[in-house]
């Protein structure tokens, strides 16, 4: 499980750019290449929650926030341009469809879901300097009201 501290992964992974290109990249270099970025984990797109703060995100970038964001799910590339396209999204989507980027980052194991222990995707966002290193770390975090506290700590 990667912490504060830590390096992004460089593992290659596929996804969707944020005019709608075909992305194939790896978290550090997004880093890099935008000099810090925060990385929102999210369980499935388009359901009810993944959508909420998807469009929180967006809506907080159209103001201006002036953070890199960048989307990661186990949902396909195919599943991500859909969602993209339906709500508008103006940042990156990456595809971990083998949960290993997921699993490094420990966003991915067991919780909670309605009262039973399950396996799955826990929503959670990193923050990452120029670096690629991991300055801060929210782990289980809520999509509702999420990228307006964001925006207020890394703003």
């Amino acid at each position: 499980m990667l912490d504060v501290g830590d390096s992004l992964p460089e593992t290659r992974l596929e996804g969707i750019g944020a005019s709608g290109e075909d992305l194939s990249t790896d978290l550090r270099s997004l880093a890099r290449a935008s000099g810090g970025l925060i990385l929102y984990v999210y369980p499935k797109d388009d359901t009810p929650g993944c959508t909420t703060q998807a469009c929180d995100f967006r809506d907080a970038l159209a103001a201006g926030f002036g953070v890199k964001v960048v989307g990661i799910s186990p949902d396909s590339v195919a599943s991500h341009r859909k969602f993209m396209n339906k709500h508008g999204l103006s940042f990156p989507l990456l595809s971990d469809t083998g949960l290993e980027v997921l699993s490094q980052l420990g966003a991915h194991g067991e919780k909670k879901m309605y009262g039973k222990l399950v396996k799955g995707v826990i929503r959670s966002t990193f923050v990452a300097d120029g670096d690629g290193v991991i300055t801060c770390v929210y782990r289980a975090v809520k999509a509702a009201g999420h990228a307006a506290r964001m925006v207020a700590q890394h703003g």
